[in-house]
């Protein structure tokens, strides 16, 4: 951990981005994301890569402002391919008012493309991962289910509805959330969001799970996380991918991390557990918020177009960290 007093959040907490003081009344939040493609248009793919490498700032409440490049590309590989990654990659970060202002580039066997983000934020209105209250409510703003259809779309067997659906959900920026989140906080005096972060790799549960485990050095006790899996928004076709076995490696390697953490009810069905393990490519945000803004939450969620959904609640710390239910 670097011992620096101007690092407000950094490797302790797990949180999505880095956080700089520069003054009373300004911060910098900083994040990086690159990746392989994920889905076969060239431009969507930059698109995506985008909109992942922006959400980390938007998790922690802030907003981009800066961002640059990252490209990995073949040798022998057709530029035509590459300026479509930029293309879209321009696209997204256009909508986000994010500037681009340079990047860097290098032969690779893979192609591999994002950015590294910098953002601003005031020092005393950062979300972070740690801070969920017992009574809390769980939010999300994104359907699950994009490493499931990832994964049937490279064994052919992805239905056209799913890839449509999980490629927008992938595009999508949290911009709408998080300028649907502020304005609550300004309805609400900053009262309701106590914890937020954005789901990821780590899928559902793991994210969940670095929420859960508080942050004894600043005095945030743990919580257990119950989870309705009844609640949980899946992306069309997703669930019934997992039934037929379409699996990415990462959802096992997550649930090989996790598992010891997540007592399931019996009546929890396999593709739901699955479900809940699947790693995300630019998935929603994940919010605890004070039970008494959960419903003006997701009204002023749906005006910004932002279908929020409700899965869960924060319960004093048990044996398991989450509970599926």
């Amino acid at each position: 951990m670097p011992n620096d007093p101007n690092v407000l959040v950094g490797f302790n907490t797990n949180d999505d981005a880095g956080v700089y003081l520069i003054n009373d009344d300004l911060a910098l939040v900083q994040t990086v994301d690159f990746f392989t493609p994920i889905v076969d248009d060239p431009f969507t793919f930059g698109q995506i890569a985008a909109a992942n490498s922006l959400s980390d700032v938007y998790a922690m409440g802030g907003k981009p402002i800066s961002a640059l490049s990252i490209v990995g590309f073949p040798e022998k590989g057709d530029p035509a391919i590459l300026e479509q990654i930029i293309r879209g990659g321009l696209d997204r970060m256009k909508e986000a008012n994010c500037t681009v202002i340079g990047g860097h580039s290098i032969r690779n066997d893979d192609i591999q493309f994002g950015y590294a983000v910098t953002g601003n934020i005031h020092p005393q209105k950062i979300w972070k991962n740690v801070g969920a209250r017992t009574n809390d409510l769980i939010l999300l703003t994104k359907p699950l289910g994009t490493g499931i259809i990832s994964t049937a779309l490279k064994r052919e067997r992805a239905e056209t509805a799913s890839i449509e659906a999980a490629t927008a959900s992938m595009s999508r920026l949290n911009r709408a959330a998080a300028e649907a989140l502020h304005e609550l906080e300004a309805k609400q005096a900053g009262e309701c969001i106590h914890a937020a972060t954005d789901v990821t790799g780590f899928g559902l549960l793991g994210h969940a799970r670095e929420m859960a485990l508080g942050d004894p050095q600043r005095g945030i006790p743990a919580v257990t996380i119950e989870i309705d899996y009844r609640a949980v928004p899946a992306l069309p076709g997703a669930l019934q991918a997992a039934k037929d076995g379409m699996i990415p490696g990462g959802l096992n390697n997550n649930r090989d991390f996790i598992g010891d953490c997540v007592r399931f009810a019996d009546s929890v069905p396999p593709e739901h557990r699955a479900l809940l393990y699947d790693p995300q490519t630019s998935g929603g945000l994940l919010v605890a918020l004070a039970p008494e803004c959960a419903g003006e939450a997701v009204r002023i969620l749906r005006t910004h177009h932002v279908s929020a959904a409700v899965i869960g609640r924060v319960l004093p710390k048990t044996s398991s960290l989450l509970s599926v239910t």
